[in-house]
This record gives structure tokens, sequence and C-alpha cells, in this order.
């Protein structure tokens, strides 16, 4: 017996995977998530019995409900489905598929559309924050074409502005989880930082890199994986996460000089493959530590003196523009970034009766 659920295969940002209503779905955590693997295919290597991409970019899924959150219209909660290990990963928040949460929930009826443009409050389950989607409806209905590009998508779209209101400890409570702006594990000097995605920035000097390595070649090298995973395990311990061995977060980032005034290089890693372009949420948490006095991330920015505004964070297939509030008192306020999204699917998935057992 096969059982239906609805679902929308979207791109969203750099990533794209399926679109789902949480009322189609079991609302026990355990038979969710096993619905979620024999929906993706996981656990395979080709993801070949489900809908997954077979990378991590392209197994991820987004659940969206109505919320009862104060000032939020609907709750998103995240999911990333491992692709060789039965496992699903609801820790962290995906700032690329939060880009067609807005889109989604207008047309599933859950948001009423606007005349020219929408705002979707969003509600993150993941992470416990809240963000503003401004969506491009002309005539009440949403519309994906438009000139706005994004590096790492080839067609242009229309924009879509996301902006996170606290996204300041979106995990662990803490911009700074460790109490401080800077660490040595394992004699690497480290910044873990906790806005939108907590990550561990390290100067890929200090790794014996570049920065401007592709992602092939950062993926080959399986010595600097060894050490990097080291060193994230420690930070994870150190961050308050305990042990992050089964989890992806946080994120290691390897960060250099850029190659043009205005931004800073970063190498993002999801965690065991380097990033094919760059996590919006990541990007949002280089940003701010390239803001903080003494980070390792400050080192790199250019020009010097980062204190807020428009940054670019320059990543293996361009960039990712983002505009962070920095108020008098140096505390990280508003941050924001523009995406875009496609609708590319929508229908029936179709999934063994034995998963929902």
């Amino acid at each position: 017996m096969l059982r239906r659920i609805p679902c929308v295969l979207m791109r969203g940002g750099t990533s794209r995977g399926p679109y789902l209503l949480a009322s189609d779905l079991p609302a026990d955590p355990r038979q969710r998530d096993a619905v979620l693997l024999r929906i993706m295919g996981s656990p395979h290597p080709l993801q070949v019995d489900g809908i997954g991409g077979a990378n991590t970019l392209t197994s991820k899924v987004a659940i969206v409900s109505r919320s009862r959150e104060p000032g939020a219209d609907v709750d998103y909660l995240f999911a990333q489905v491992s692709v060789n290990e039965a496992f699903v990963d609801t820790k962290p928040n995906c700032g690329n598929m939060l880009s067609g949460v807005g889109p989604f929930a207008i047309e599933a009826g859950l948001v009423k559309a606007g005349d020219r443009e929408t705002m979707v409050r969003i509600f993150n389950v993941n992470t416990r924050t809240l963000v503003e989607a401004i969506v491009q409806t002309p005539g009440g209905r949403v519309e994906y074409e438009g000139d706005t590009r994004i590096d790492g998508v080839a067609e242009a779209a229309a924009p879509i502005n996301l902006t996170f209101l606290d996204a300041k400890g979106a995990v662990t409570g803490k911009l700074l989880p460790t109490g401080n702006v800077l660490d040595v594990i394992d004699g690497v000097e480290v910044s873990c930082v906790d806005m939108a995605m907590p990550v561990v920035i390290m100067a890929a000097e200090a790794l014996g890199k570049t920065g401007k390595e592709t992602p092939a070649e950062l993926d080959a090298d399986r010595a600097l994986f060894a050490r990097m995973e080291a060193i994230r395990l420690k930070a994870g311990r150190l961050m308050g996460m305990g042990d992050v061995s089964k989890l992806v977060v946080p994120k290691p980032v390897l960060a250099s000089r850029p190659s043009a005034p205005g931004g800073i290089a970063s190498r993002y890693f999801t965690p065991h493959a380097c990033h094919r372009s760059h996590a919006a949420t990541g990007a949002l948490a280089v940003g701010t530590a390239a803001a903080l006095s003494g980070s390792v991330a400050s080192r790199f920015v250019e020009p010097k003196g980062f204190a807020g505004g428009p940054l670019r964070i320059e990543h293996p297939a361009g960039a990712i523009p983002v505009d962070l509030e920095i108020t008098r008192t140096g505390e990280i306020g508003r941050a924001s970034l523009v995406r875009t999204a496609r609708r590319i699917f929508e229908g029936n998935v179709l999934v063994p009766e034995s998963a929902f057992a």
C-alpha cells in the first residue's frame, strides 16, 4: 500500500527539496523522520528510491504550518535528511530553503497575498527565531520571474527579501557560545559564533590552505577533513552542544582575504563536504564574525574595521551580499539578505504504508 502526501518541489536559494504541510505528516517526530527518509530515498548514495538529489544541498525538507506564535504567520521546520545514513537533523535552520517558505505559504492558502508584495512572518521552529520575508505578489499572485540573480543559480528570478529579527544565539542561546571571541583548539585559533547558524571559523592559512580552492579540491583532501572534524567536535562541546558527531552543526568555515574590497572570502562546509556556494544563514554568521573585533574573521575582512552595513561573503560560485545592523552600543541587530526561489513541481509523493507504522 502506498500513501499519497501532497508535495511541492521547490528551489529555495541555492538549495532544493520538497515543501510539505505539517498536517500531512505524522505528528510523532520519530515517525515523521521515518517518512522523510522514505520520501528522500535515504540512506543511499544516489537516493535512487526517493526524490532526494544525492547531495546535502538537495536533500533538504521544509515543513510548514499555520503558526500560533505571537507575531508569526507560519511555522517552518527545516529537516536536513542525511544522504548516506538513516538520520534526520532538525537542529539547524536553512536560510536558502527558508526563501521558498513565503511563496509556498501564500500558494497553500496559509497567508493572504497583497496586491504588490506580501510580508510573511516566519517562525523557524528549529531555532525559535522570527524572520520576515517579502514576496513579490503583483495582482495577488506569487511572481517567480524577475531580474534578480544570486550566485550559484543559473537563472534570474523575483527577489525575496529576508530579514532575521532575532538570530543571535539561534541554537546555543549565545552569540559567543564559548564566552570568547577567540579560542584555540588543537593549536588552531577559532572563533565560535552563533548567528542564525552556529559556526567554527578558522583561518584557511592555519590549515595549509589559501581559501581560494574549489570545493572539489577541498573535498579531495581527507586529511583536512579529519583535522577539521576533530576541531569541530571539540568546538561543539565548548559551545555547550555536547557530542555533535551525529549533528550537522556547528559548521566549519575557512576564512581568507577577499578578491575585492567590501567583503571576506569563505569556504563553508556542510560539514563533511564543501558547500558549492554558501549557506545563507552561514553567510550571516560569517558577516557577524567579521564585525567582532579580535575574531578570526575580522582579520580578513576588507576594508578593515567593518562595523555593519553591506558586506559580500565570497564563495566558490560568487558571493552573497548581507546587510548587518550594528547598534551604537556594538550590539548585533537585524540581519538581511536577498534570495530567490522557484516552484518546480507539485503533486503527490508516494510513501509505503510501512513507513507510518
